[in-house]
């Protein structure tokens, strides 16, 4: 009974969670005149917001856009993390531990108090209207270095130290020995950083001012609020959909890999 009961109570969970993306679908293909309703099966289906969605906005460039930087930045994150982790958790050198807890410090600083600066140095840099100004701020980032260096942890130093023998220097260490024992690690950190990176909107609307160069979400972000959507919810859900469509399919395909490095990396000593 108790087993029926948790279980009971988490299909209820999850069903009030999906419950709104579920709706989001269907209230994309239903007449105009039912959104409101919020019915899960409407009336009839059609395709005619999609449509429109596509002649109103260049959705096709920004899909483009979108790919380029949010796995650029994805890319980074996982080699410059996991060498910087690897560095963090295997090799011993003055203020290592120092050099860590600033890393943990930089996780609590909010995103709006370096943002000035930040666009200051990418003006300078003229990387204004650029691939450069939307990936470079990223290519660093805290908890991808984190969670590589608890992974690390787990490694045996005897495997490392095994390959030092056999002639390895400490990048082939880490893209030959490690990359390949810290899968689900890598599936994480990459699924994280690309979610992460795909749906910023901030900071593309402060950088990006060319439309062939602005991403997915700034793109929606401007069509919803801009006028170009005429008021019609349809259109906007169908824009909000293809928005998620790519973080969705990324999970489901490694959603083994994710679930299995949060229950085996947690941030411990």
């Amino acid at each position: 009974m108790k087993k029926a009961i948790f279980y009971i109570v988490l299909v209820i969970a999850a069903l009030l969670f999906i419950y709104p993306f579920i709706w989001m679908i269907a209230a994309s293909i239903a007449p105009e005149n039912e959104i409101g309703t919020l019915t899960l099966l409407p009336s009839g289906f059609s395709l005619d917001s999609y449509f429109q969605m596509f002649d109103k906005i260049p959705i096709g460039r920004a899909f483009v856009n979108s790919m380029i930087v949010a796995s650029s930045i994805t890319l980074g994150v996982l080699v410059l993390g996991s060498m910087v982790g690897y560095a963090l958790s295997k090799l011993e050198f003055k203020g290592r531990d120092l050099i860590f807890y600033i890393i943990i410090f930089t996780m609590t600083l909010p995103f709006q108090i370096t943002l000035i600066p930040q666009y200051l140095l990418i003006v300078k840099l003229g990387w204004v209207d650029s691939y450069m100004g939307l990936i470079m701020p990223y290519l660093m980032n805290a908890l991808g270095i984190i969670m590589f260096r608890q992974y690390f942890k787990t490694i045996p130093q005897d495997l490392i130290d095994a390959a030092r023998l056999d002639g390895c220097g400490e990048l082939k260490i880490i893209f030959r020995i490690l990359w390949p024992n810290s899968i689900p690690a890598l599936v994480t950190i990459g699924i994280i950083t690309f979610m992460a990176s795909w749906n910023e909107v901030l900071w593309p609307l402060i950088v990006i001012r060319d439309e062939a160069l602005m991403t997915m979400p700034q793109l929606v972000t401007l069509f919803a609020v801009g006028g170009r959507a005429d008021s019609q919810l349809g259109v906007k859900l169908a824009a909000a959909v293809m928005l998620a469509l790519p973080i969705i399919i990324a999970y489901l395909f490694f959603q083994k890999y994710f679930i299995q490095s949060m229950a085996s990396s947690g941030i411990k000593e």
